[in-house]
């Protein structure tokens, strides 16, 4: 074998690899969203008393690629005048923890509430035509004939499974 040869193979089997730990990223990365903490470190050693912790993520919605028109037979006007143009992103997730003063007894000191980011899809409105007239009729002399012209509006689609966490505990 070539030296030429093992080096291609070197970088394909680079690439491969390189490709696989870029899809193991984590969820938030795949998904898309910017953790935004909200800093009460120092309201906290001014007060001298344990606050509420808080933090966020705010998703990055990425636009996809519309589908694009398909010609379906004795229409004029493709199936998809205006395509649906899709949007993956995500809901915003927001994570809160908190001390709570022994009110639930002994170990029961903290609760904490999470909504973790969640996975949206969306699909934009779309419009749909066909245009009065038919093909061309061989019995017509090759001439179209009239057709009582259609006009739809495609709905938006909206997909997402929303979650949320409560706990309670000690020191969480």
């Amino acid at each position: 074998m070539k030296s030429t040869t093992r080096g291609t193979i070197a970088a394909v089997i680079t690439a491969v690899a390189a490709a696989t730990g870029a899809a193991a990223a984590t969820p938030a990365a795949a998904l898309g969203a910017v953790p935004v903490p909200v800093p009460l470190g120092g309201a906290e050693s001014a007060l001298g008393m344990e606050l509420p912790k808080l933090g966020g993520e705010i998703p990055v919605p990425m636009p996809g690629t519309p589908e694009g028109p398909r010609y379906v037979e004795g229409r004029l006007i493709p199936e998809h005048a205006l395509p649906q143009l899709p949007v993956h992103g995500g809901l915003p997730g927001i994570g809160l923890r908190a001390p709570l003063p022994h009110v639930l007894g002994d170990g029961f000191d903290h609760v904490g509430v999470s909504t973790p980011a969640s996975d949206l899809r969306t699909l934009a409105p779309g419009l749909a035509l066909d245009a009065p007239l038919t093909p061309p009729n061989p019995d017509n002399f090759g001439l179209p004939d009239l057709k009582a012209p259609q006009a739809g509006v495609l709905a938006p689609v909206l997909q997402t499974v929303p979650g949320a966490d409560l706990v309670t505990g000690a020191g969480l």
